[in-house]
């Protein structure tokens, strides 16, 4: 709370040369990128970091399989150099998994058919990957018994990554890499308006904890609103290229649906892509894919339904899903960028590629679309046209992204073993507690190795089945602007959607994870998170 007070005096009293509106994955590249380039940037979001589509998806950083169908060759191209880069700059957080997709009887193309599209796949991929292979029925049924194949023609297997932790963990780092670099940012601050005088934007920003309303000045507005971009381009009088059209994707979190560590990949029953993906000890099922009119969705009655249909069709369970083996939903809206203002598009049809359309005169920017796996090359856009509007990038050809190197990563490892990190807690985790750390927080871990010197008992579990520790509580409350506790349960952890709200309300540990993040606010802001989850229900 007091790294998010300081950044909001900064944002009343000073000019950026870049302010950006939205935290979602294109904001937060946006920042890290300008930011390590030595342009001074400000950042808001009128919600949480990646409290939106960036914090909904499949958790998946794919090169695009399903384009291969509608022909579209150089976006997939595109698509598997962006994953594999995104593998080879985060190691530990971008992980190659297997993909075991069956075909059913009866679809519109046979089977072999189907998986030399697979080969053309890695192909495309420069052999990055795990070769595909060809499964029968009964090799499919050998290899994952729970797959109900009665009605299966055949199957393959190819690779392609996801992230280990959660999404928005993924785009709070980037926010957190920009914050290191100078960015000033903070979260729920709304922008309700933005003008151009005298070669600057002022952008009417207001407080949503305190109401407060205040100006913050720029010479460059980018919009990366998200979903919202058209919406706030309206405000501002922007006419672009492009616009947004909607698509509603929800998934269930349910029980470890099976031990093997892969995607089950499946044509659901409207024929379109249907996955269970493991989640650390839950499994992650849909996800749907209907057009809507607005971005503000929510999971409905037949969303749920058809996602619990599905799994029990496709299935050989013990019993069938329900409702009630429900623990959380994830729902959001994929923004598809669509060029042109007249007409109807074939929505089904539209990719998740993105487009910047740029207004030199005012030097604004707007981001439609994109998708996590192509996020890198979102932040080098930006900063190349930012460089062009004529803004000083000191430190134009600065790295950015990726892992610390080789040395410091050998570094943490040498000390956590000399500490014998990995015995100090008692986890229901499959992996190391180091590898853990390292993953979630790169070079600041050795801060959590530090904190755990001086007093061991930092290593401890605050919430149970929750795998993080006093000292990773402590460290947030420090560094991640946590205002409200969703921000932590839900974004910065992937708590909230391992373990039920019932089960999290009633943890011992959490009134002192409230009172490690909140201090004196600690029980306003329990009984605000208890308020809100009694509102969500399911």
């Amino acid at each position: 709370m007091d790294l998010r007070e300081t950044n909001l005096s900064k944002l009343r009293q000073e000019t950026f040369d870049v302010l950006i509106l939205g935290g979602g994955i294109n904001g937060a590249v946006a920042a890290a990128s300008l930011a390590a380039k030595g342009v001074k940037v400000a950042l808001i979001d009128r919600g949480d970091f990646a409290g939106c589509t960036s914090s909904n998806s499949s958790n998946l950083a794919w090169g695009g399989i399903k384009y291969l169908e509608t022909g579209e060759l150089l976006l997939v191209n595109k698509l598997c150099k962006s994953r594999n880069h995104l593998m080879r700059s985060y190691p530990s957080t971008v992980k190659e998994i297997r993909f075991l997709t069956t075909i059913q009887k009866g679809f519109r193309l046979p089977p072999a058919f189907v998986y030399l599209g697979t080969i053309l796949y890695w192909f495309i991929g420069r052999f990055f990957t795990e070769r595909p292979r060809y499964l029968t029925s009964k090799m499919i049924k050998k290899t994952e018994p729970i797959i109900n194949t009665s009605d299966v023609a055949g199957g393959f297997e190819y690779s392609d990554c996801y992230l280990h932790d959660n999404d928005a963990r993924f785009v709070f780092n980037f926010i957190r890499t920009a914050m290191s670099n100078g960015c000033i940012a903070a979260n729920y601050v709304e922008a309700q308006g933005s003008s151009r005088s005298d070669g600057l934007w002022f952008t009417e920003a207001k407080d949503g904890i305190s109401d407060e309303v205040f100006s913050i000045r720029s010479r460059v507005l980018i919009n990366t609103c998200g979903p919202y971009v058209d919406h706030y381009n309206q405000i501002t009088g922007q006419k672009t290229e492009h616009r947004h059209l909607f698509s509603k994707g929800i998934h269930l979190i349910v029980d470890r649906i099976t031990e093997n560590e892969r995607v089950l990949a499946f044509f659901a029953s409207d024929g379109r892509l249907f996955f269970m993906i493991p989640m650390g000890p839950k499994t992650c099922v849909g996800t749907t894919d209907t057009q809507v009119e607005s971005p503000d969705t929510y999971v409905t009655d037949e969303d749920r339904q058809f996602v619990l249909d599905n799994v029990n069709q496709l299935l050989d369970l013990e019993r069938p899903l329900t409702k009630e083996d429900v623990i959380a939903e994830r729902c959001g809206v994929r923004p598809l960028a669509l060029k042109g203002k007249d007409g109807v598009a074939d929505w089904v049809k539209l990719s998740r590629k993105h487009a910047i359309d740029v207004n030199i005169a005012d030097q604004h920017l707007s981001v439609f679309g994109g998708k996590l796996t192509d996020c890198l090359n979102v932040g080098d856009e930006i900063a190349e046209i930012v460089a062009d509007f004529g803004i000083d990038t000191p430190d134009k050809k600065k790295v950015w992204y990726g892992e610390p190197g080789a040395d410091v990563k050998d570094e943490f490892f040498r000390q956590a073993s000399a500490m014998n990190l990995d015995g100090m807690t008692c986890t229901s985790s499959s992996e190391s507690l180091s590898i853990r750390l390292w993953r979630r927080y790169g070079e600041a871990a050795f801060e959590l190795l530090e904190a755990i010197q001086k007093d061991p008992s930092s290593s401890n579990l605050l919430i149970k089945n929750a795998e993080y520790l006093r000292c990773e509580v402590e460290q947030a409350a420090r560094r991640e602007m946590i205002t409200k506790l969703e921000d932590f349960l839900r974004r910065r952890s992937k708590i909230e959607q391992v373990i039920s709200r019932e089960e999290i309300i009633h943890a011992e540990g959490l009134k002192e994870a409230c009172r490690i993040l909140f201090g004196p606010q600690a029980d306003e802001k329990l009984q605000e998170y208890i308020a809100s989850s009694a509102q969500r229900t399911f």
